[in-house]
């Protein structure tokens, strides 16, 4: 018993420690959260089961406008991977307030939202397991858990119940979007969950991977970049996989997902995944190229993040500065985390959910009135612009027909002339085809995606002219 009273003794004498020291600590049970001495960001983590951590981290806008009619958005970035991290890649690398260099990004998408990055599913990034066990096996139990991160995120915090939430994913951070939203709308309206959802916005997302894999031939064959004998070999692969996800073979499809992979990059002299009118080597923003090992396509994403290494202008590698300088900063990281862009593990134990279409759950939210905005570069290949409208025509959406005979208008950025998009929208569904982006649309088209988002988040600030 004495022993036991002394541990405890030392248990409290350390968290009053460590308030001192880092300051205002929520601890809940569940949650604990570090807030900067100007206010202007927190992050923390959520115990999201028993053993199952999830980082998260809020930064508050400089930009913020006070409007009536136009309630200031907040903006929940889901990265893609799956187990590619937020908190580092989103965040450093293509949208958050610093560079990997640690200088200002201009095109911030703080100057239109406040922005909430997590590291999605647990085990990626800083979020960890104690027991790989623990890992989530479906989109769906990754949504669970963001439902969970997020209860504990605002129901403790009315000021941010009072600004809308918009999800916004890129690559097959799409898939997790769609299961959150459906998630987060149940809990909001069982009361257990207190926010706004204002939409969700899918970014070069990998909703149904079967349509994907077939527009890969055609594509590259339209432009010239497999021959074909490419193209036979690539409808060949693509049928087999078809017929796998017909069987419920999820996990066989996915080995032919990576070998259909092998035979595109073959076909066509290592075509860059992410910007067709690239080599896999030659992306602006690359550093190295590696070749390819067994393996190869369930690590083609970790590779490309590999090459994204230097953001464009800057000198620093990012897994030194997030294992380094951010670490240091954070002060609640655990000595034993460390920060990877790119978890293979996370990928494998979702190996089979990958393939699984998540287009029944787009007509889901679209049915329930959710604001839908489908955003696509038009030089992607892995999430191909022809893969994306082939999925969104086989919606049962009661709007689809108006969409689909809609017209587009064309878009403009910034003053420097020259056709940066197109957009239409229908009811609840909206849809950005940007023009000289890849994968990557906030990196590639920095300009059109921020006014882009502010038209998403019905942002009071003006957009760019």
């Amino acid at each position: 018993m004495f022993l036991a009273l002394e541990k405890m003794e030392k248990w409290c004498f350390l968290l009053v420690l460590l308030v001192l020291m880092f300051g205002p600590w929520v601890n809940g049970g569940m949650a604990m959260a570090y807030r900067s001495q100007d206010g202007t960001e927190e992050w923390g983590y959520v115990e999201v089961r028993p053993k199952a951590h999830m980082f998260w981290w809020l930064y508050r806008s400089p930009y913020r406008v006070e409007s009536p009619s136009k309630p200031w958005p907040i903006i929940l970035w889901l990265q893609g991977g799956p187990g590619a991290s937020g908190v580092g890649i989103g965040n450093f690398q293509e949208i958050g307030p610093l560079g990997t260099d640690l200088k200002p990004r201009n095109s911030t998408w703080l100057r239109k939202a406040d922005l909430l990055f997590v590291d999605n599913p647990v085990g990626t990034g800083y979020s960890f397991v104690e027991d790989t066990k623990l890992l989530v096996k479906t989109d769906v139990e990754a949504a669970v858990d963001l439902t969970t991160l997020l209860k504990e995120i605002f129901n403790r915090n009315e000021s941010l119940q009072q600004s809308p939430l918009y999800i916004v994913a890129e690559s097959y951070g799409g898939k997790f979007a769609v299961t959150l939203g459906l998630a987060a709308l149940e809990a909001i309206e069982a009361g257990n969950l207190k926010l706004k959802l204002g939409g969700v916005a899918l970014g070069d997302s990998w909703i149904s991977p079967e349509d994907f894999v077939f527009s890969w031939g055609p594509l590259l064959k339209d432009v010239s970049r497999i021959d074909n004998q490419g193209l036979q070999k690539s409808n060949s692969l693509a049928g087999k996989i078809r017929q796998q996800l017909i069987d419920g073979q999820y996990v066989d499809a996915t080995s032919s997902w990576s070998e259909l992979e092998g035979v595109i990059s073959r076909s066509s002299n290592s075509v860059d995944f992410y910007n067709f009118l690239l080599d896999s080597n030659m992306d602006p923003i690359s550093l190295t190229s590696v070749e390819l090992r067994e393996q190869i396509a369930k690590r083609r994403y970790l590779r490309y993040l590999d090459s994204l290494r230097l953001s464009p202008g800057g000198d620093v590698d990012i897994d030194t500065l997030m294992n380094g300088i951010i670490k240091d900063k954070l002060k609640i990281i655990p000595k034993n985390v460390s920060w990877g862009g790119q978890s293979d593990l996370v990928f494998t134990t979702l190996s089979g959910d990958f393939m699984k279409p998540r287009i029944k759950e787009v007509d889901e939210l679209l049915a329930k009135g959710v604001n839908v905005t489908i955003y696509n570069g038009q030089l992607d290949l892995i999430c191909a612009t022809m893969g994306t409208e082939a999925w969104v025509e086989k919606l049962n959406w009661d709007g689809l027909k108006e969409f689909l005979s809609m017209k587009r208008t064309p878009l403009y950025c910034g003053g420097e002339g020259g056709t940066k998009g197109f957009t239409k929208s229908y009811k609840n569904l909206h849809f950005y085809w940007i023009l000289k982006a890849g994968h990557f649309v906030p990196v590639d088209q920095p300009c059109i995606a921020l006014n882009m988002v502010g038209g998403i988040t019905h942002s009071p600030v003006a957009s760019i002219s």
